[in-house]
């Protein structure tokens, strides 16, 4: 009786017989036996499903159950390299552009997190803890990145441009560093472009770029699409932003409106007809001036000199106080547009004014008083010890100015002598006189020399003028 129980006891442990499929017969269970290591590993490895035993038909959408969506997900992401991320580190962060904005350049230290298809940029260490804390994200889908030593001086220095035309530049000084991020944030990149993506309320999966004209016929039931106008995801492919056709087409055509207007443009003497431009006073070359006005001595000279004879002899400081400089130019603005000009009007009532647009009238001009090349003549002559010879030689020069240069200077120097005549009232000298005259009646073609010894020249050339300028310009004694 107990070996009847007993017997039957073991019928019920007995495990039941295991009926295999057609399709599942590579599959092979691993019973407990003393066999050597080789087979247990030749018995585990039949446990793998083979590609050939996947189902050929493609699966019905309707009523997928979960072996079947498990299976498709195998099939889809087989292909593809695991997962890049970074948890993260200090990197130097510089963002150049914004969307194809160009941005400046500064470079900062950022926690910089590396996750799937994105690379994240945080101020601090800790706000990579806290949710919803403000970082820069870098969408890597579509992204481009590349080494760079065009874009800054520092080494080890990549760049990362995103699909809409950002771009950042990522350094730092260890060079192991900075080949694990490359090579990370390059393979997250890869990743992001071609994980498959799945279509809403389905669970079919699609290239990521179906768009795109390499992926026209990835499903049987989608059309051909005109990918003439399509832009491609890539469209930043290369380190620096391509112009589209369109911008290259409105450059030229600015261009050529541009050349058309240049062509049709009035000549200068058009302009002048018309009263456009007008021939301006200051500035101007003292014989051109002459030429147009039909004088040898420029009539804004005349008109200063008869002011400042009027009513400035006896002002203190006179032609060595400065005046306004507004007013000056002020009154430059109406004698270059050939207005009326009455310097006994109120406005003019400062006679420094007038005394400051007269030396200024001298310092404008392109040429000096003194031509260039009458420069060096004039220092050695102002060197010779012999007054006689000295004299004699100054009115040589003077004799061989061109007639505006001359008749213009032996009225400026007749003034500046009546002027020496009130020095009790208006407190000026000589010497005065030719420190403020100097550099403004005469000065180098180059500046080759000393200057500091040409500006001494330039003051004894004018005070040794206005001492001799009865005998060097035949002034009558008064």
């Amino acid at each position: 009786m107990a070996s009847t129980r007993i017997s039957n006891l073991q019928n019920a442990v007995k495990p039941p017989s295991l009926i295999l499929p057609p399709s599942q017969e590579a599959v092979h269970m691993r019973m407990k036996s003393p066999q050597s290591s080789a087979d247990r590993l030749s018995q585990s490895k039949s446990m793998v499903l083979q590609e050939s035993d996947l189902p050929k038909n493609p699966i019905s959408r309707h009523r997928r159950n979960q072996s079947q969506h498990n299976v498709l997900a195998a099939e889809g992401l087989s292909a593809f390299e695991p997962c890049v991320e970074l948890k993260g580190e200090h990197l130097n962060v510089a963002k150049i552009s914004q969307s194809g904005k160009k941005q400046r350049k500064n470079w900062t230290a950022m926690w910089s997190v590396l996750t799937s298809g994105q690379l994240r940029f945080y101020k601090e260490k800790q706000e990579t803890l806290k949710p919803g804390s403000k970082t820069d994200v870098v969408q890597l889908c579509g992204a481009v990145i590349e080494w760079t030593t065009e874009k800054s001086s520092r080494k080890n220095v990549f760049q990362v441009i995103t699909n809409t035309g950002s771009e950042y530049l990522l350094q730092t000084d260890s060079h192991s560093t900075a080949n694990k991020w490359y090579d990370g944030i390059r393979k997250a990149i890869d990743n992001s472009t071609k994980l498959p993506l799945r279509r809403s309320n389905s669970t079919e999966y699609l290239p990521r770029h179906s768009s795109l004209p390499a992926y026209a016929s990835a499903s049987p039931n989608t059309k051909p699409r005109n990918t003439v106008h399509r832009r491609s995801i890539n469209m930043f492919s290369s380190s620096k932003l391509k112009h589209s056709a369109s911008d290259s087409a409105d450059k030229n055509g600015v261009k050529n409106r541009l050349k058309k207007f240049i062509n049709r443009r009035p000549s200068m003497k058009t302009l002048k007809e018309k009263g456009l431009i007008k021939d301006r006073v200051f500035g101007c070359h003292l014989l051109t001036l002459c030429e147009r006005e039909g004088t040898t001595v420029p009539k804004f000279v005349q008109i200063c000199v008869d002011a400042v004879e009027k009513k400035g002899l006896e002002a203190d400081g006179i032609y060595r106080v400065s005046g306004n400089l507004a007013t000056i130019q002020k009154l430059r603005f109406i004698v270059d547009q050939e207005e009326a000009l009455d310097l006994d009007h109120s406005q003019w009532e400062d006679i420094h004014v007038v005394t400051g647009a007269l030396k200024l009238f001298f310092r404008e001009l392109p040429e000096p008083l003194f031509p260039f090349r009458f420069f060096t003549p004039f220092v050695e002559t102002v060197k010779i010890k012999e007054s006689k010879l000295k004299i004699q030689a100054v009115k040589k020069l003077i004799q061989e100015l061109p007639k505006p240069n001359r008749d213009t200077m032996k009225l400026l120097f007749s003034h500046l002598h009546r002027v020496l005549e009130f020095s009790k009232k208006n407190l000026m000298s000589t010497q005065g006189i030719g420190i403020v005259f100097g550099p403004t009646l005469m000065w180098p073609e180059l500046d080759t020399g000393n200057m500091a010894v040409n500006l001494v020249y330039q003051n004894q050339i004018v005070e040794y003028i206005l001492i001799e300028s009865q005998e060097i310009f035949n002034l009558d004694e008064k």
